[in-house]
């Protein structure tokens, strides 16, 4: 028999922490909530102060029961879920269940799972923090207000199976607000003029500037011809150098949002992808004889704290690898964005010295290509600034001034490491320019006036849609990744070329969520309920006054939506071809995965066939069929022939209707990092990049 009971969520982080405890400790999963409310109705006893009503969830019974038996035999039970709001509440329904003293000292918590962490947090057991239970238990119950009264009513009058959520509501809200400032957008015309210029045997780049010391605009074709017009010849004379050091800092840890934006520049991740696999990496990989070890602090962060203990292992690897001038000489301040739970610590690696090549042959690609982002983001955020010599110069020429930007790396510090990524990916490199004092007289060639059209503001990607989320206060660490899920789920967006647009359905759904529910979908007020949910979890405001001073308002939307919301009829839209099976004309219709193709004449026909799209190139194999765009199971879109499975052509990248020029074999474009490029199957040919 064992002396003590420890309930993790999950079986991978009770078989870790198992190991870390020794015989005494049974280590059980419970395999996360037990409890719930009930999905076949409210749940929430309105009448009587909002009072939740908690069911054991479908096929939970045998782990509870399994539970129950071992609690039995235990001297001693330690709830050890997740340190955060939901870990709370698991604890709170598992001590429910299992009669458990709440005020007792049951309830363990640790930020990563490692062999120091947990015995030293064994050693200090608190009791079960019902602050944070009340601020989970309020989030749970206010959104199950809003689903099951909202979702009924758009039922009636929209669809059946719609949704209506406070957070992903305004999340699907921005999507259908940008799309709108895309389409009202007209791009204003504008030019720049760019040259190449000669000193000796160097050449560099320069664009124009200004005009007698004023700057100028140049909106049309006429002011370029102006500009040049005033030139005389190509000499021009250097008439400024600016020499500055400029230091540059390196990026503060990875937060849970921080995380999910650069694996989603860097790495392609979907927000749910990154954050099942630094589960994973929390919970444990075996590292063969070393055992399992968790290899990151736990992922749900909004903080970028780091302990003073991995602070200082992390100066001491830099100082081995790098050398003692590349370790950070001042803590940096850190920069907290509205209210911060700051709970734990920022995502980081449990030990610095488990570099990435250290434990490559223990992951799997994606969980390595993760955990190796984690490690330098970390790292770097402990090294020293960089430090970038950097040169400005002023060309004139008949008062006409054209500037030279450079700049070169002195110092690498942190950036020998890693450096944060951007949603526009674009690479920094070194622009040297030649020495110059003024006087000096250089020579233009090639000068290019250039037009360009300014560009309407850019469809969210998720890593944007994420951080606009954080930077509105809208959500929590545990929120941004299931609502960027659900809103695609439901229909309401759709993903093309990694952005967000908004459905037909989805915009149906907000203008009726505008007319009846305007709080739901308001970001201030969204944002000011995460306020009052933190201010539950500070003890500060009781989560029933929060739920009444809400619900108040919201009936009176709820009963006026009833009474005035017209039904919306969604015609089906044509597809320009007849059913094969019944003459029919087939129409789109909108199903769980997205468009599909499907009989006017159901229920008595239901004849349905996915949407193909014809990218008008002949299948190169069989010559009979043409290529057309399919999609994988992970969505991932690939090429194939349209009669297979007779035929079994398949590319990854993009076939093109002419020939290699070359060997007269398939042109494909592949999609890399910088652009597009055109290359053939066959032979070595290959066509410049396209951006």
């Amino acid at each position: 028999m064992s002396d003590y009971l420890v309930i993790v969520e999950s079986p991978a982080k009770a078989k870790t922490i198992e190991k870390y405890l020794g015989k005494k400790y049974k280590v059980k999963a419970s395999m996360g909530h037990v409890r719930d409310l009930p999905k076949s109705q409210m749940g929430v006893d309105i009448e009587h102060n909002y009072e939740p009503k908690y069911i054991t969830i479908r096929g939970k019974g045998p782990v509870l029961k399994e539970l129950k038996t071992a609690a039995k035999k235990a001297k001693k039970i330690y709830l050890a879920a997740d340190p955060d709001r939901e870990g709370e509440a698991i604890a709170w329904h598992l001590a429910n269940s299992l009669d458990l003293d709440t005020t007792s000292d049951c309830r363990v918590v640790f930020n990563e799972i490692t062999k120091d962490a947990i015995k030293e947090s064994f050693k200090h057991p608190r009791p079960v923090n019902m602050d944070l239970v009340d601020a989970q238990q309020a989030r749970r119950i206010l959104d199950r207000l809003v689903g099951y009264n909202i979702s009924p009513i758009l039922w009636k009058k929209v669809k059946k199976g719609l949704s209506a959520g406070r957070v992903q509501s305004v999340a699907v809200r921005l999507v259908i607000e940008r799309e709108r400032e895309i389409q009202k957008f007209i791009p204003e015309e504008y030019w720049t003029i760019s040259s190449e210029f000669v000193k000796g045997n160097d050449v560099f780049e320069g664009s124009f500037f200004s005009v007698n010391g004023e700057k100028v605009s140049l909106k049309a074709e006429e002011d370029v011809q102006n500009i040049l017009s005033t030139l005389q010849g190509n000499e021009f004379k250097v008439t400024g150098v600016t020499k500055k050091e400029r230091k540059r800092n390196a990026a503060l840890p990875f937060t849970t949002s921080s995380l999910q934006q650069e694996a989603a520049r860097k790495l392609n991740f979907r927000a749910k992808k990154t954050m099942m696999l630094a589960q994973q990496l929390y919970e444990g990989i075996d590292l063969g004889s070393e055992g399992t070890v968790g290899l990151i602090t736990y992922m749900r962060t909004d903080s970028t704290r780091i302990s003073d203990i991995a602070v200082s292992e992390c100066a001491e690897y830099i100082q081995s690898h790098y050398g003692k001038e590349f370790i950070l000489s001042e803590k940096r301040k850190e920069k907290k964005q509205g209210k911060t739970q700051d709970a734990h610590e920022a995502v980081r690696p449990t030990s610095t010295y488990k570099d990435p090549a250290s434990v490559k042959e223990f992951l799997s690609r994606d969980q390595f290509r993760l955990y190796k982002l984690i490690w330098e983001r970390f790292v770097s955020s402990q090294m020293a600034p960089a430090v970038l010599d950097t040169m400005s110069v002023n060309l004139e020429n008949n008062q006409v001034m054209f500037r030279a930007n450079g700049s070169k790396v002195k110092f690498p510090g942190f950036m020998k490491v890693y450096v944060e990524g951007t949603d526009d990916q674009i690479e920094e490199k070194d622009n040297i320019l030649p020495e110059f004092v003024e006087g000096d007289i250089v020579f233009s060639k090639d000068l290019e006036p250039s037009q360009h059209f300014t560009q309407p503001p850019p469809r969210y990607t998720e890593a944007r849609l994420v951080k606009t989320l954080e930077e509105l206060g809208i959500g929590r660490p545990s929120t941004f990744a299931p609502t960027l899920d659900t809103i695609q789920k439901r229909g309401y967006v759709t993903l093309d070329n990694k952005r967000f647009v908004p459905t037909e359905l989805g915009e149906i759904v907000f203008e009726s969520m505008m007319e009846f529910f305007p709080d739901i979908i308001d970001v201030e007020f969204t944002a000011k309920m995460e306020e009052e949910f933190d201010n539950i979890e500070d003890g500060e405001t009781p989560w029933r006054k929060v739920i009444d001073d809400f619900y108040e308002d919201f009936e009176v939307h709820l009963r006026k939506a009833e009474e005035e919301m017209e039904k919306v009829e969604i015609k089906d839209e044509p597809a320009g071809e007849d059913c094969e099976e019944c003459g029919a004309p087939m129409v789109y219709k909108m199903g769980r995965y997205g468009k599909f193709m499907a009989c006017s004449n159901f229920p008595e026909c239901r004849n349905t066939k996915a949407i193909v799209k014809e990218i008008g190139v002949p299948c190169p194999k069989c010559e009979k069929g043409s290529i057309i765009e399919r999609k994988s199971k992970k969505k991932r879109i690939f090429y194939g022939c349209n009669l297979y499975p007779e035929c079994d052509f398949i590319s990854w990248d993009k076939p093109l209707a002419r020939k290699c020029p070359k060997c007269n074999k398939l042109l494909v474009e592949k999609k890399l990092k910088k652009g597009i490029q055109v290359q053939c199957t066959e032979c070595d040919y290959k066509e410049s990049q396209q951006k």
